[in-house]
């Protein structure tokens, strides 16, 4: 069994005093892909940045390698090893996609830049030839790239993504998911949220329904898309495929 390095342990946290998600319990193993799901307005993305230090935290405590992050800020996590893809607006559009990679090192350099630049190119080769170009000139898809890219640069023990997918063609979503696996296999865990729940559980070593912003199921993505009751509530209904 992998190290967990991330324990959300009964997380109550909002926006001001209004609590959105209460008692939450969630935790990411080392190289895990860990999926959180469920319908609009559940708190999935409230989680994440409770994760990311861009909300209340109110009760419980949040451990990223056995140490505390409850208080810290959102400054001090990237050095720590957690960077964040937020679902809209996560690239500069000005910047060229090497200067959106680059803008990835300003909080946590790497120990080699060159070096980890390229293997961050070996992982989406479509970038290697649009170093060059402005990154709002790209697809939906590459801009994602360059987002999760511009993540990596720092080294990172574990990525938070919000929606990756969202607004994505069928065709790159399932670029982009092949890509996560590839990231995963490198080296670095992600907790995900993701709308496309079907897709998103397929990938999944471990998930979280979240359902009035409480734990509502648990367990390996291929256990909730066999469970009857996920599928009915939440997956569309129908015989898992």
């Amino acid at each position: 069994m992998s190290n967990k390095i991330l324990d959300v342990q009964n997380l109550t946290a909002g926006y001001g005093k209004q609590a959105i998600i209460e008692n939450i319990n969630t935790n990411v193993s080392d190289q895990q892909i860990v999926v959180i799901v469920g319908p609009n307005g559940a708190g999935k993305s409230t989680l994440l940045k409770s994760v990311f230090g861009l909300n209340n935290r109110m009760d419980g405590d949040i451990t990223f390698h056995g140490q505390s992050i409850f208080t810290a800020k959102t400054s001090e996590l990237v050095p720590m090893g957690i960077s964040a893809v937020p679902q809209s607006h996560n690239v500069f559009p000005t910047l060229t996609v090497e200067e959106n990679l680059d803008v990835g090192t300003f909080a946590a350099p790497p120990q080699d830049k060159k070096a980890t630049k390229s293997k961050i190119l070996d992982l989406f080769p479509d970038l290697k030839d649009k170093l060059g170009q402005q990154a709002g000139e790209l697809s939906g898809g590459q801009r994602q790239m360059v987002a999760v890219g511009r993540a990596l640069m720092s080294e990172p023990k574990l990525i938070l993504l919000d929606e990756p997918t969202a607004g994505l063609s069928p065709a790159y979503l399932e670029v982009i998911f092949d890509l996560l696996l590839q990231v995963r296999d490198s080296g670095v865990a992600i907790l995900m949220v993701e709308q496309n729940a079907k897709q998103a559980l397929r990938i999944a070593d471990y998930a979280y329904v979240l359902v009035n912003g409480k734990n509502a199921y648990e367990g390996t993505g291929a256990k909730l898309l066999q469970d009857d009751e996920v599928r009915k509530s939440f997956l569309g209904g129908g015989a898992p495929q």
